[in-house]
């Protein structure tokens, strides 16, 4: 006789008591109230994402394309792609480079896309001339109105080496749109600031960007778009229009490379992280090894790059035409005497990151683990914003500050005290480790979203995904644990089955159901947590 086949099927793992018992949202929840969904997968260097108000995922790709995830289908629609430059050239466009960090940066849509269809991009545009812009187009009909494009703003950079080109955006609770710049300047080979003055040697001093109060680089700009494609200024920021050698959208400046932003929707802070520069020693005479860090802007200042970093550990001033150093900066009176400085000489003091570390194990934040490390950042936490949401996070994250990290991969949520510092951080879901996490923003819904990049740099990743992390908060589903003493044989077939190890985390007792199925038949059934068939 033919040996034959037989699946036995669990129809029902039930809990007996199906009451809907809530978890004490103001307790640390359980990881395994957590589930997290694949909701785009396949993904070409994802950077960037927004909520649109129907439901739908904005999201951009480094290489130009602007596409949208609709959640009824799971389609995901390319609307436009615009030409942008991804690669390194010298100045008569010979290709130095084909890839590096160049491209499309960031979107956000406008706090009225209902209404006006306006989304903004910031990109370096292919060509010969070396810069990025903020544009604004708008979306008709899950099309990107290339016609409709206005520049807001215009930022020069370089071209022929990496990188740092920043290109978070956020809107606050006014209107005001702020939009971070790296420093465009490429890494010091020793790990330590770039700050060469010599002739000739100009893209590596990074004083006359992200030290230079005339420059739009190393920043964090804040302005005010208005309906005819321009903007204005609003008060409060770090430089007044009219100051001179200033410019007045200036926010924050002493930026490196500053990632995702984030506003506190209660206080109107605003967070960030910063990539460090990837020494990996102190030096006397040189500075400290390299951090990175998260910061937070209670208001306009200085976050003091290229002359500190971390917790305002200076660098020293260095001749490098004579290979000596000069002296140490001071945070308290910065000041700018390089020869590319056209701004402003004396700088406003230096503010201090509320975290930092290391590639080796940090003494102060010990969980941030070792390695190659690059800060990303993350949302603040409110649970006021999700009133009536379907899986609000729960209150006992209210005023957190998630944040995440491209090369380790974890995310924390960080507490801090009303005064914004730093009191304690804690894993969240530790035993889920995220290829490359390069956005992570909080959905209408509540859950939180994470958009990976991938492991690899300037390439298409296998494992670039969109993913959404949901809250449980009710009573949980119980998990089926099935052993057999053997699936497959020939008749006469005996099998023994057990669901002991079945589990229910809200620890109410289990009722088992076993169905045995011939084709699409049942043609056998018993109860209990053990089974056994004959045939």
């Amino acid at each position: 006789m033919k040996p034959i086949l037989i699946r036995v099927l669990i129809s029902a793992l039930m809990a007996v008591a199906c009451r809907d018992r809530h978890h004490d949202d103001r307790q640390k929840p359980e990881d395994d109230r957590f589930s997290i969904e694949a909701l785009a997968v396949n993904l070409d260097e994802p950077m960037q994402m927004d909520f649109m108000p129907d439901g739908r995922i904005l999201f951009v790709e480094r290489k130009g394309r602007v596409r949208i995830y609709h959640p009824n289908s799971g389609e995901i629609v390319t609307i436009g792609t615009i030409p942008v430059s991804i690669g390194y050239y010298d100045e008569d466009g010979t290709v130095l480079q084909p890839t590096g960090e160049d491209g499309m940066q960031g979107a956000i849509l406008d706090p009225d896309f209902e209404t006006n269809r306006w989304v903004y991009l910031y990109y370096s545009p292919e060509g010969r001339k070396p810069h990025s812009i903020l544009a604004r187009y708008e979306i008709r009909n899950d099309r990107l109105v290339s016609e409709s494009k206005r520049v807001l703003l215009e930022v020069p950079n370089q071209r022929r080496s990496c990188c740092h080109l920043g290109g978070g955006m956020v809107f606050d609770r006014h209107g005001n749109l702020y939009l971070s710049t790296g420093d465009n300047t490429p890494n010091d080979p020793r790990g330590y600031a770039p700050i060469d003055e010599r002739d000739g040697r100009r893209m590596y001093d990074a004083q006359r960007s992200s030290g230079n109060t005339n420059d739009f680089r190393g920043k964090i700009l804040r302005i005010h778009p208005e309906d005819d494609g321009s903007y204005s200024i609003p008060e409060g920021n770090l430089f007044p229009v009219g100051t001179e050698g200033a410019k007045p959208e200036i926010y924050t400046m002493g930026n490196r490379n500053p990632w995702r932003l984030s506003i506190d929707s209660r206080t109107g802070w605003l967070f960030w992280g910063e990539v460090g520069p990837a020494g990996v020693r102190d030096s006397v005479g040189m500075g400290p090894k390299s951090y990175d860090e998260f910061n937070i802007a209670k208001g306009p200042g200085n976050f003091g790059w290229p002359y500190l970093l971390a917790d305002n550990k200076a660098y020293w001033r260095y001749d490098y035409q004579n290979e000596e150093p000069l002296y140490q900066f001071d945070a308290r009176q910065l000041r700018n005497l390089s020869p590319n400085n056209t701004g402003m000489e004396n700088l406003p003091p230096a503010i201090p990151a509320v975290i930092w570390y290391p590639q080796m194990r940090s003494e102060e934040f010990p969980l941030m683990g070792s390695g190659s490390n690059s800060a990303v950042g993350g949302p603040v936490y409110r649970y006021a914003d999700f009133a009536g949401a379907r899986r609000a996070f729960p209150r006992y994250y209210d005023g957190k500050w998630f944040i995440t990290d491209w090369t380790r991969g974890w995310i924390f949520a960080v507490t801090l005290s009303e005064e914004g510092e730093y009191v304690s951080m804690e894993p969240f879901l530790g035993n889920i480790k995220f290829n490359g996490p390069i956005d992570m923003k909080f959905g209408p819904e509540g859950d939180l979203y994470v958009l990976e990049y991938g492991r690899g740099t300037y390439k298409k990743n296998a494992e670039a995904r969109l993913v959404r992390i949901k809250y449980h908060s009710g009573n949980r589903r119980p998990v089926a644990l099935i052993e057999a003493d053997k699936d497959a044989g020939a008749v006469p077939f005996d099998v023994r089955l057990s669901a002991a190890g079945s589990v229910d985390y809200d620890g109410d007792p289990l009722e088992y159901h076993w169905d045995l199925l011939s084709g699409n038949r049942v043609v056998r059934t018993q109860r209990g947590h053990q089974a056994s068939f004959s045939l």
